[in-house]
């Protein structure tokens, strides 16, 4: 059974157990199912942020991180005006933006959590190197929360489960003996890579679409978001995972997709200019 049908026994089955509520992503439009409350998850992150905070060791770094802010003002404004002018709601109005930098030199990472709790860890200003760099990073990492990344995942985990729950009951329990006799969580491991891998690949590659964009409608360069994962490529000196067993695309896609939407990107995404 593939996965496409896989995922449509496990909505059908489970309608009654679950309402979905049925939506699009911004601008790109593909279709997302969302069962979990936005305001729910956004509190349970700023919970989750206030955590990090006071756990990790904050960097120093006042001009880096004044940079990172004024980046990420930018982008907020920008943003809101783009959905204003074009009549959309805006997926940002219940944010609640923050910013830290995060001192880990070995970490070449960031995130942003739903609700725009966003963090940069010093090690990624060695890939960025510059304020494009940053700001193509920061626009992707936006663009998951503006996208409802989270919301996604943790509905479809709550689908997956639910699902789990009734071929169980169905099979008469067959698949906790398995999971019992081997050790093994046998529908996570086949969930993992046969449906949420793709799912979150996929969410990646819309990331860094809308990553771009934002970027662009901040007044960043563009150009410099293929560059950074030239750069992340020798950084991970071909040891990345194969792409079907990891949840990102491969670097060599990346650039191919980055490359094949930038002068469009440019083109129709131009800088926001305020008056």
């Amino acid at each position: 059974m593939n996965r496409r049908k896989f995922l449509s026994y496990m909505g059908c089955g489970c309608c009654s157990f679950i309402l979905p509520s049925c939506s699009t992503a911004p601008i790109t439009d593909r279709k997302q199912l969302k069962i979990v409350s936005e305001a729910k998850l956004n509190t349970q992150a700023a919970q989750i942020y206030e955590k990090i905070k006071n756990k990790e060791k904050m960097s120093n770094d006042k001009k880096t991180l004044n940079e990172i802010k004024e980046i990420g003002k930018k982008m907020e404004d920008s943003i809101s005006e783009y959905f204003y002018r074009e009549n959309l709601n805006d997926p940002t109005t219940n944010f609640d933006w923050e910013y830290i930098l995060i001192d880990k030199k070995k970490v070449r990472n960031a995130w942003c959590m739903p609700g725009g709790k966003i963090a940069v860890y010093t090690g990624i200003l060695d890939v960025t190197k510059n304020t494009n760099g940053l700001a193509a990073v920061m626009g992707h990492e936006i663009a998951h929360a503006v996208a409802k990344h989270s919301i996604e995942r943790a509905s479809r985990t709550a689908l997956i489960n639910t699902g789990t729950q009734l071929i169980d009951i169905f099979s008469g329990g067959k698949l906790s003996q398995v999971n019992r006799t081997t050790g093994m969580n046998t529908i996570g491991l086949l969930s993992q890579l046969g449906i949420m891998n793709p799912f979150n690949r996929k969410q990646e590659s819309e990331a860094d679409y809308l990553g771009m964009i934002f970027s662009s409608l901040s007044g960043y360069d563009i150009r410099e978001t293929v560059k950074i994962w030239e750069r992340m490529k020798k950084f991970n000196k071909g040891k990345e995972p194969p792409e079907f067993m990891s949840t990102h695309p491969s670097s060599d896609n990346r650039i191919k997709n980055l490359n094949e939407k930038m002068n469009e990107v440019i083109l129709e995404y131009p800088p926001i200019k305020f008056t």
